[in-house]
């Protein structure tokens, strides 16, 4: 996997410059306190998936408009205004090896720089002329809220089903990946079949992606992962992992998982014992199953496409978003 990551970080090296430089380029916040704590969160070394996603899909269309990068970052100060948000909800203490924007600048500063962050992104999606666009970036941002709120309306429920996990991560994760992807293919005027193709590769990625990410809360070094192994549990978020677990258990092992929910903490003796009671009873293999199958169809997805290098590197990063580390 170290190879692949290598590959395919060769390969979006250019991509990646210019994605870098247009988000110091289009920030352009008026105050310093509002730089510094976006800037906190923005260059504190995140992957740039879903920018390198919505260029790759104008790409794989046929077009090389030097605008897309431009675009392109929209998607990253969305996902990064959900970070700034998303941590404060969760009184998090550490995101990507640094300690969250609000515990340095305050939760008022951090959920109003998330608020800026999500208004710049409106602004640059406004610019392009193309309504559907807009339409699509707004309709993003209402229903990855929803998808958040009911994810923490759902906190520590044990009768949260598979299906309401699904509905839950396809709206908080899996709709922004497959935005940009629908995206790039509307801002090179592609085919209506060529923009649902490029949308369904970008949603069944975005669902396999939160499926990796959950498995990592259980299986991942504190150190790699840059936050602390458990934490959605310790949060009460309940996963497809524990979810599955929680569904095929022994009446004993499932009284015991659910006193180990419910109560307010937990030591690492008993994340310990409950990640071996989801071995046991197949929530990681089922949950990694599903990812896979997730994989699949987005990569059968990019078959209505000619095969081509930009076609092989969104196959490689379906590839990698299974195997990764963080």
């Amino acid at each position: 996997m170290k190879d692949l990551k290598k590959k395919i970080l060769t390969s979006v090296a250019d991509d990646l410059v210019a994605i870098e430089k247009a988000l110091e380029k289009n920030l352009k916040p008026h105050f310093d306190l509002v730089a510094q704590t976006a800037r906190h969160i923005l260059f504190a070394g995140g992957k740039r998936l879903r920018p390198l996603l919505m260029v790759l899909a104008a790409r794989l269309t046929g077009n090389n408009n030097p605008d897309a990068a431009t675009l392109a970052i929209v998607f990253e100060y969305l996902h990064a205004a959900t970070l700034l948000h998303d941590d404060l909800v969760d009184d998090a203490s550490v995101r990507r090896g640094k300690k969250v924007a609000h515990k340095v600048w305050g939760n008022a500063t951090a959920v109003l720089v998330g608020d800026f962050l999500l208004a710049r992104s409106l602004t640059i999606a406004a610019d392009t002329g193309k309504i559907k666009i807009l339409k699509i970036i707004a309709n993003i941002t209402e229903n990855m809220s929803q998808g958040e709120i009911e994810q923490l309306n759902r906190k520590k429920d044990l009768d949260l089903s598979e299906a309401d996990y699904l509905e839950v991560i396809h709206y908080k994760t899996a709709m922004l990946i497959e935005g940009a992807c629908r995206v790039g293919a509307i801002f090179c005027d592609a085919s209506a079949a060529n923009e649902n193709a490029l949308a369904q590769y970008g949603y069944h990625l975005g669902m396999a992606f939160q499926m990796a990410d959950d498995l990592l809360d259980y299986t991942a070094d504190s150190e790699v992962l840059g936050k602390q192994a458990g934490a959605d549990l310790r949060e009460g978020k309940l996963t497809l992992p524990l979810i599955h677990a929680l569904q095929n258990a022994g009446a004993k092992d499932r009284a015991g998982m659910v006193d180990t929910i419910l109560k307010d903490g937990f030591s690492r003796t008993d994340f310990v014992w409950l990640l071996d009671l989801l071995n046991a009873y197949g929530g990681i293999d089922y949950t990694q199953k599903k990812a896979v199958a997730h994989i699949e169809k987005a990569k059968i997805a990019l078959l209505a496409f000619e095969a081509s290098q930009t076609r092989r590197l969104l196959e490689d990063i379906a590839d990698y978003a299974l195997a990764r580390q963080v």
